[in-house]
Parts: structure tokens; sequence; C-alpha cells
């Protein structure tokens, strides 16, 4: 099969997260399997216009704030003189509208839509804007497949009106050779870990406001926020402003062997995002042996499996991820099941299976496309 796959970021984009890995896992292992994949992504100063990453040719063109008209139109030159089986378009920010660009099927790849959460992140004009252009997805792919990452993104779509018989639910993988118990000993105090991007609407106030709770109950508790972003100053401002002093440390950004470390000595996750595609930061704490607290909101409420894996409280309700918080520290039997029950429920996520079931998904939707050809 050649597969075409349009993206914002290419895993090489220095903004890349974890919808690039996503794509990129996938793609690198339909190349190493015998088929061809190209990806058009946004480019950024100094790189490359066209590179070959893992098999994956990509291409570069303009850049992250004018990605959804430049990109459009390089792909619908591209496709005039360049035939695919199917086209990949991954809904990581907005939509390019490839159904509007391609004669090949496009298959809509979607982790999660911005929705009313986009107002939480950026002005009020902006968010209008993403949310008036999500509106139009169900008209412009209305007859579209859809692959979604969890079942709450699935839930969502649905809502907005696309019948669920197009839509298949493919659940991420993850690098087992790197996110896996070491068998380090823990810090010999506790340290909670908030792992990802500081962006706005991902609420890491929440995690902040819970820790002057925390330390009433456990002075010596810690929480390490790993990961950086535009929202970090005014974090650091909020920590101080709580006077948590000491109690919270910015880490930054740590390299991915220094990382796996650093969760395999920790106690617990926090994330108090009010909305994930599907949380890959909880199941890498997972594969480490870390349970999460985690808000009870669509895709931490997949990756998270509640009393198993670990606990799911209200969103933006402070008191009780400190209550949730305490309660796991405190009970060393509930914080070796849950431990050992995030361990075995990675098992299961790999991705070479979700390379597999997307593979079965393309194949599919290519040969109908052929059988109604005359």
């Amino acid at each position: 099969m050649k597969i075409c796959a349009v993206n914002w970021r290419d895993i090489r984009n220095p903004d890349a997260g974890g919808a690039e890995v996503h794509l990129h896992e996938i793609l690198s292992r339909l190349v190493a399997w015998g088929h061809e994949a190209t990806q058009i992504s946004a480019g950024w100063p100094g790189c490359l216009p066209e590179e070959t990453i893992d098999g994956v040719l990509v291409f570069r063109r303009g850049r992250w704030y004018d990605a959804n008209v430049a990109l459009h139109l390089f792909a619908r030159r591209h496709f005039a003189h360049r035939r695919y089986d199917v086209v990949l378009e991954d809904i990581n920010k907005l939509p390019f509208f490839m159904p509007l660009a391609s004669a090949a099927p496009v298959v809509a790849v979607v982790p999660h839509l911005f929705g009313t959460t986009a107002f939480r992140e950026t002005n009020p004009a902006i968010a209008s804007i993403v949310w008036l252009i999500e509106r139009f997805i169900p008209a412009v792919f209305r007859r579209n497949e859809f692959m979604v990452i969890s079942p709450s993104t699935k839930d969502d779509l649905v809502a907005r009106g696309i019948d669920e018989r197009r839509i298949t639910v493919v659940f991420c993988g993850l690098d087992h050779g790197r996110y896996r118990d070491l068998g380090l000993a823990r810090f010999p105090d506790p340290v909670i870990v908030h792992l990802g991007r500081l962006r706005k609407y991902k609420s890491v106030e929440v995690a902040l406001r819970a820790m002057r709770r925390v330390r009433d109950r456990l002075p010596s508790a810690k929480l390490v926020v790993v990961g950086d972003g535009p929202h970090r100053p005014a974090l650091e401002r909020e920590a101080a402003r709580l006077g948590l002093g000491d109690a919270v440390e910015f880490r930054g950004h740590l390299p991915a062997a220094e990382l796996v470390e650093f969760l395999n000595r920790s106690h617990l996750l926090v994330n108090p995002s009010p909305k994930e595609g599907w949380g890959l930061t909880v199941v890498e704490a997972g594969a480490c042996g870390v349970p999460v607290v985690a808000s009870d909101r669509p895709g931490l409420r997949d990756s998270v499996r509640h009393g198993e894996t670990g606990l799911l409280v209200p969103y933006g309700d402070d008191g009780a991820f400190a209550e949730a918080a305490i309660r796991i520290l405190e009970d060393r039997e509930l914080w070796r099941r849950l431990s050992r029950g995030a361990m075995e429920r990675v098992k299961e996520l790999t991705w070479e299976r979700c390379a597999r079931e997307t593979l079965d998904l393309l194949e599919r939707i290519a040969a109908a496309r052929t059988e109604e050809r005359p």
C-alpha cells in the first residue's frame, strides 16, 4: 500500500509530542512491513524541507501559524501527480480537511478535539475560531472513516453527529524497551510527579493547590513538575503565591533515560487535565510501577482503571486530589496493588498491535474503494 499522512508536526519537530509519536510509530512499522509511507507536516526555522526518517519520506511546508492553509495547498498539488491508496489526516490541532484535497479515501485520526476546552487555553477570539472550525468536521468528513485512540473520543464524535459505525478505536502503544520497571528503590520521601507539556488548559494549578493539603499530612512529600511549556512562568508564580517553597520543584524537560529512572524512583503521578485523547503519560508511568491520581474526564478514564491502576477524582477538586494522593501514599498495600496493576495493564499496549490494527483498517478501506470502481 501507498499511504500519505498529514499531521501538524513530524517526529523531529522540536515541539513534537504524543500525537507525533503515535503517528510515527505506526508509519515506521508500515514501512518495515513493506508498505510506502509519506508524511506532510509543518516546518520550523532551520529544518530540512524534505527528509526520510525510519523509511518515512517527510515533506515540510509552512510553519505552525499557517499550517492549515499551507499543508492543504501543498497536499492538493502533491496529490495531483502522486497517487496514494489511502490518506491519513491526523486532526491534532485544527483539521486540514483532506477530503477536499484528495481523491484517495481519507481516514481521520483523532486523538481528541478541543471543543470548549479551547477557551481554557487561549483568548476568546482564537478559541472561538477553533470551536467553529471543529463544527465543520462532521460535514466535510461525512463519508470518511475515523480512527480514534480512546472510547471517550469516540463518544465525543458520536455526540457531534458522526455515525459510530464509521469510528474505529485503536489504542496507543508504548515503548516497552524504554518504559519499564528497573527494580530501583523508591525515594525515601514521597515524590509526586506531574509529567507533560505545561499548557494552561492542563490545569496543573489543581495539583499545586492539592499539594498544600498533602503537606499538612505528609510534611516530607514533594511535587516534581517534569516538562516545559508556555504556562511554566505562571505556574511558578502560583506556587510562590501558595507558599509551597521546597514542596514543589519545576524540573523542566528530562532526557528519556533520566526520566525513566526518575519515574522508577517516584511514588505517584498526578494528571488534573480536563480532557485528554488518551493519557500517554499515565501508561508511561504505569510501566514504571507508578500509580496515578487523575481527573475523571475523557481520555483519562480510559487510560486509568479506577481502583486497579490508580484513582479517578472529580475534575478541578484539589481536595479530592489531595485525599486520593494521601490515601495511596499512606496505605502501602494499596500502593503495591495499584503499582502491580499498572504494570500488568500496560502489557497489552504495544505499538506492534496498534500498527497491525491500523493496517487492518487501512486495507479494508482501500479494498472497499477498489470494489466501488467500475
